[in-house]
């Protein structure tokens, strides 16, 4: 674990500024030891989007390296949700701008979907349509990383690695990890189909 000191994570949901680079501390990412208080995070704002978005959110997980125990992480907890139709921005994001959220990124190189940013509690909101492969692949991730201690301890090693870099932007620390993704998801797929989980 770094000695850089991480940007506070809010556990009773006070406000927090909106930085859409909050997850840089003086250019580096802050990568500390699993929080217990990660879940309890991810279903307060579970809950939050529920009520806001009713019936057309269709599916909400938490993912990422916050949603696996024993795994040093950003304190910044991954949710992906499920939509209807993402590219329709006007159907979901109106109700979460009210409740704190703000569009981070239109779309992204991986899977092309919208990432908004929570600026209550620092998360990091992920849409996609309901089936896409994206949100299996963050799913198969997330139990891979569960179920295998060494592809943990791999993937672990390697964001300690590059949190020790300076980065001018976050996107270029994500790009930096997609090697080791590629792999530990190559690797999790076979771990899939060998025994045969659903």
């Amino acid at each position: 674990m770094t000695s850089l000191s991480s940007p506070s994570l809010p556990s009773r949901g006070e406000h927090r500024a909106d930085q859409p680079g909050h997850s840089l501390v003086n250019g580096r990412v802050a990568i500390v030891s699993h929080d217990p208080k990660w879940p309890y995070l991810f279903q307060q704002e579970a809950d939050r989007i529920r009520h806001a978005l009713g019936d057309r959110v269709r599916l909400i997980e938490h993912v990422g390296s916050t949603a696996v125990p024993d795994l040093d992480a950003k304190p910044c907890i991954d949710v992906q949700m499920a939509v209807p139709e993402p590219d329709d921005r006007s159907t979901y994001l109106p109700a979460l701008e009210e409740i704190g959220y703000v569009l981070f990124a239109p779309s992204t190189d991986w899977h092309d979907h919208p990432i908004l940013k929570g600026t209550r509690v620092n998360v990091n909101l992920h849409v996609f349509c309901e089936g896409s492969a994206g949100l299996d692949s963050m799913r198969l991730f997330r139990d891979f990383l569960i179920a295998d201690a060494q592809a943990r301890e791999r993937y672990a090693v390697v964001k300690r690695e590059l949190g020790e870099r300076r980065w001018d932007q976050i996107r270029d620390y994500v790009r930096a990890k997609a090697g080791i993704i590629t792999e530990l998801l190559a690797q999790a797929r076979k771990w899939k189909a060998e025994r045969g989980v659903e």
